[in-house]
């Protein structure tokens, strides 16, 4: 049985069960095949052949972490991640009955690398702890939407789908592919299904492709900006975007520059600090460096033309994560946290 990328969806979906109690069998016959409402395969792989799609969720642009190695330190989490953001989606797949998390693995595996992803890394065996660092990481299940029905065993037990990722005989692969100048990352996790009793294996696909976030959302003028000032003595510049990592201001940041230099320039006896800050992922002084770059990447922007800002006016600073505004336990935190303010001093 093999997988096809980039194909058309399957006609249908078929089931081979094994003798099963009437009920069970009824049941079962009633819900399989019947998927996430909205839901559809990705367009860069298929699933399965006969597999059942019981948990789906999009986005067009959200962030999300990505393991680039298997290397766990002490305190048991991924060393090596990478920061997405993009457009995500994830699904979880049921396979037909009697196939076994090795086979629906391999079959995937051999798939993706056929299409040219590059493996960042594979585990096949003993995966307990790089599954529980990923579900610690990123939460998998969180704003799933699942399918109707359970997931049945031959006795006639039954299972919530939301239940139905577990360490048991599990296997991940991490991979990317290049598509011109953008790189689509891939996480697969393949898994027993619930319980060994349900005689079903589980995958779980989580594509992460770049997208730029959609700007001018959010107004930013100089009357808001003096408003904050006056409130609290700072301001949080929602409006300054970089890439991650990065501190090169990219060109949605221009009305917010614009705004910060007409409030300077009505104002020409005031003098700011322009704050760099960051969320609590990495190492202290990699924080510390970038937000000081970011900072200052402001200061250069607004003391050149078409601005000319005078440079004596304007002092840039690097917090890191030092003053966050939110708890980094949990992305929407950290992406608080992540932010340039303007201090009057």
């Amino acid at each position: 049985m093999k997988l096809r990328l980039a194909l058309p969806l399957f006609a249908s979906l078929f089931l081979a069960l094994t003798t099963t109690p009437v009920q069970a069998q009824s049941d079962e016959a009633k819900y399989w095949g019947k998927d996430v409402p909205k839901s559809a395969d990705h367009p860069f792989i298929k699933r399965f052949a006969g597999s059942w799609l019981t948990g789906y969720s999009s986005a067009e642009w959200d962030i999300t972490k990505f393991p680039t190695s298997n290397v766990l330190g002490k305190d048991k989490k991924f060393q090596d991640i990478v920061t997405l953001e993009g457009k995500q989606t994830r699904i979880v797949y049921l396979a037909p009955r009697g196939k076994m998390p090795v086979e629906v693995f391999r079959n995937y595996q051999q798939a993706l690398q056929s299409a040219g992803v590059k493996v960042r890394f594979v585990c096949e065996m003993q995966c307990t702890a790089l599954y529980w660092a990923w579900k610690d990481m990123n939460e998998p299940n969180k704003g799933m939407q699942w399918a109707e029905g359970s997931i049945y065993t031959p006795t006639s037990s039954r299972y919530s789908h939301s239940s139905g990722l577990t360490p048991d005989k599990g296997m991940m692969l991490v991979g990317s592919i290049k598509r011109g100048d953008q790189e689509t990352h891939v996480l697969l996790y393949t898994s027993v299904a619930a319980f060994d009793s349900t005689g079903l294996s589980l995958t779980y696909i989580h594509v992460a492709e770049p997208k730029p976030m959609p700007t001018g959302q959010v107004e930013v003028d100089a009357t808001a900006l003096q408003n904050g000032l006056q409130e609290e003595g700072k301001v949080t510049l929602k409006g300054l975007f970089f890439d991650t990592g990065k501190a090169t201001i990219k060109e949605e940041s221009k009305a917010q520059l614009d705004e910060m230099a007409k409030l300077m320039q009505a104002q020409p006896n005031r003098k700011f600090f322009i704050v760099g800050h960051t969320d609590n992922v990495g190492n202290f002084e990699a924080n510390q460096t970038l937000s000081l770059q970011r900072a200052q990447a402001v200061v250069s922007a607004l003391t050149a033309a078409p601005y000319r800002i005078n440079a004596n006016r304007l002092v840039a600073k690097g917090n890191a994560n030092l003053a966050p505004v939110a708890s980094n336990a949990e992305e929407t935190g950290r992406a608080r946290n992540r932010r340039v303010e303007l201090v009057e001093q």
